[in-house]
């Protein structure tokens, strides 16, 4: 479809990029099988403080949400959960912390994706610098070892509390699964990405029984920091490459 009758279409919705581009993450994630059915909750920040966040509605899938689909909601207001259209309460419960404690996290991604789920559930749930991807992680994961249970008010805000140091962007959430924080739906979904594919690389290399060739901490160290000072916008890019298969394939994700 082309720019011009895609523009034709746009809905009368505040923040509508930005609800454009949380539609087109739940799509991609979808398509990657990255999605738990209809659980799972991708959130961003509108405001200048992050307590007003975009957030998907109670029980969809992510292949079918739109731009209007997004619920808008503050993460002060007590009274969210008694909305007609209240999100699901561990989308509350976890979400809500994140942009209430966290500010840094103007968009936060949470999903069970196999590979991510799976080094959650070692005993040792640390990712080592094997290869480039996962180097990219080098001191910036964080690994919850206390899973208390479903993500409810009292279980968000501990988790919520676990990204003090700002250079931390992935939590491991131990026996449950996988949240990733970012400026940015793309830099968020761009980060969520390629966790993923290094945890895949990481437990297939377990599979082989083979020795692992972990890097030295000072190479790891510098593939993290050049990654972070990288010249190229390469998730702005990811993103919006992304969104151009879509507008070609499901363009119905911007209504």
């Amino acid at each position: 479809m082309s720019v011009t009758a895609l523009a034709e279409r746009r809905p009368n919705l505040p923040h509508y990029e930005e609800r454009v581009d949380l539609a087109a993450a739940f799509r991609w994630t979808a398509r990657l099988n990255m999605h738990e059915g209809v659980a799972n909750h991708f959130s961003l920040a509108v405001n200048e403080d992050g307590s007003k966040f975009l957030i998907n509605p109670n029980m969809m899938h992510f292949s079918r949400i739109k731009a209007s689909d997004l619920l808008l909601i503050d993460a002060n207001d007590p009274a969210t959960m008694d909305r007609p259209d209240a999100p699901d309460p561990t989308a509350w419960g976890l979400h809500g912390a994140v942009h209430r404690r966290v500010p840094h996290a103007r968009c936060a991604i949470h999903v069970h994706s196999v590979h991510a789920t799976v080094l959650a559930s070692l005993a040792d749930s640390t990712l080592p610098p094997i290869d480039q991807n996962s180097a990219m992680f080098f001191e910036r994961i964080v690994v919850d070892g206390d899973y208390g249970g479903l993500a409810f008010e009292e279980e968000g805000e501990r988790c919520a509390s676990l990204f003090s140091d700002p250079k931390v962007k992935v939590m491991v959430m131990g026996n449950h699964g996988v949240l990733v924080i970012g400026a940015t739906v793309a830099e968020t979904f761009d980060r969520l990405y390629y966790f993923e594919r290094s945890c895949e690389t990481y437990i297939k290399a377990l599979w082989t029984g083979k020795p692992l060739r972990v890097l030295p901490d000072e190479v790891a160290r510098t593939v993290a920091r050049q990654m972070d000072e990288y010249p190229v916008a390469s998730a702005s890019r990811h993103l919006s490459e992304l969104k151009a298969i879509l507008d070609e394939q499901e363009p119905a994700y911007r209504n």
